[in-house]
């Protein structure tokens, strides 16, 4: 039996197959999303997405057979010039890319573009992989933490220059990982923290009030615990501290464009421009509930059919699922992809190396990260930031970089024979 048989017995079918029960969901889902009963154009007709999506598909699957057949140490080898590629994409993508809406994100030459952006989420998990791969890569030292938040904040600086705030905040989901490789618990604890007095500065409209609040809890801090003049100081900083922080939320947020402040605000009170900044949300939520249990029926969405969700095939393809097939339909697929991120943990704790376990959970952050917000982006629970549903809105790019992330994983997997035998 040669080395390439083997590769294949060992490939996990079932992450494989999840990803084309998602990407065929999606595709049918795309063309529901476009469905027009009086022109009742068929689901290949490449004049629109569902037919283009095909293409993309078809395209995909093709990525997908060079990436198996290549060698998996090809792309840890590599991985640092595929990084600074991508870097160098970046780079030029503002000066020759085409601006759509204010923001230049994609490249190329006539209809053919793509996104670097996108790709460089893939390129970004390998370079980390290898930086971090060394058993001397410690996470908990601050010097090692300065490497990987450099190689983590370069293309997130240059993704903000084109503005993508959406694209760029994906980048923060490799904190999952850095956590599993040992990254100290403190600092998530102040993250954690800080969103948390973040959204009840947004919420809670005088900020007098919470700032009192704030007091009395770090007073109570100082009663209960050991009254030394340590402790009383060090309370009364995060005090001051967090009281500092929250008035300077309103200067924060008066910085950004003016339809990120109205998104934020949106979140919270999504009856301040019902007509305006607040339809997205709003249509979507319509859309979802009125879906029920079992849903309207496939392609008989009505808030579909009339277009009042905008961008419904690409940011807000879960409306149209929740419409058309319900709670239960929804269920199904939030299911997929949980036993899709399952599957992948499973994959990457049995991996011999480091370099493809870190990577692995590269894949994992990325992949939750868009499931997760893009969810509740659909229902209300986060702000409109165009990141796509993985396998299931429509774009080549996003449905390319999310199928390049996924299948250099499992090519990896699939060669963990031959990574223990390059560990003997």
């Amino acid at each position: 039996m040669n080395s390439t048989e083997v590769h294949i017995n060992r490939v996990d079918w079932i992450a494989v197959s999840i990803y084309f029960a998602l990407v065929i969901i999606g595709w049918f889902n795309i063309y529901a999303a476009v469905y027009d009963s009086q022109v009742e154009k068929s689901i290949f007709d490449l004049s629109i997405n569902s037919g283009k999506q095909l293409v993309w598909i078809g395209t995909a699957i093709a990525l997908i057979t060079l990436i198996m057949v290549a060698d998996a140490r090809f792309f840890e080898n590599l991985s640092l010039l595929i990084y600074l590629l991508f870097l160098g994409l970046l780079i030029v993508t503002p000066f020759f890319g085409k601006e759509v809406n204010g923001q230049i994100l994609s490249i190329g030459v006539g209809d053919f573009r793509i996104q670097p952006g996108e790709f460089a989420k893939f390129a970004t998990a390998l370079a980390l992989a290898k930086v971090m791969e060394r058993p001397t890569f410690d996470l908990s030292k601050r010097n090692y933490q300065a490497i990987a938040f450099a190689v983590l904040l370069v293309p997130v600086i240059l993704i903000l220059l084109q503005p993508d705030t959406g694209t760029a905040m994906v980048y923060f989901s490799f904190l999952l990982m850095f956590y599993r490789e040992g990254f100290p618990q403190r600092y998530y604890i102040l993250v954690l923290g800080a969103i948390a007095i973040t959204l009840l500065g947004l919420w809670v409209e005088n900020n007098l009030y919470l700032a009192f609040f704030i007091l009395i809890a770090v007073g109570a801090l100082i009663y209960l615990g050991r009254r030394t003049w340590q402790r009383i100081l060090a309370f009364s900083l995060i005090g001051i501290g967090i009281i500092a922080y929250i008035y300077s939320l309103d200067f924060v947020i008066s910085k950004l464009p003016l339809h990120q402040q109205n998104r934020i605000m949106v979140l919270f009170n999504p009856d301040l421009d019902p007509l305006g900044v607040g339809w997205n949300i709003t249509q979507s939520k319509i859309a979802i509930g009125s879906g029920g249990l079992l849903g309207k029926g496939y392609l008989e969405g009505t808030q579909t059919k009339f277009d009042f969700v905008p961008e419904q095939d690409t940011d807000f393809i879960f409306c149209t699922l929740g419409e058309e097939f319900g709670w239960l339909g929804s269920l199904v697929v939030i299911g997929l992809f949980v036993g899709l991120l399952y599957r992948l943990v499973i994959m990457a704790e049995r991996q011999k190396t480091r370099f493809t376990r870190i990577y692995g959970y590269g894949v994992i952050s990325i992949l939750l990260f868009h499931f997760m917000i893009n969810i509740a982006m659909t229902i209300g629970l986060f702000p409109v930031v165009g990141i796509p549903l993985p396998f299931f809105s429509y774009g080549g790019s996003s449905l390319w970089s999310f199928t390049v992330l996924l299948f250099i994983f499992i090519k990896m997997d699939s060669s963990r024979a031959t990574q223990l035998g390059r560990l003997n």
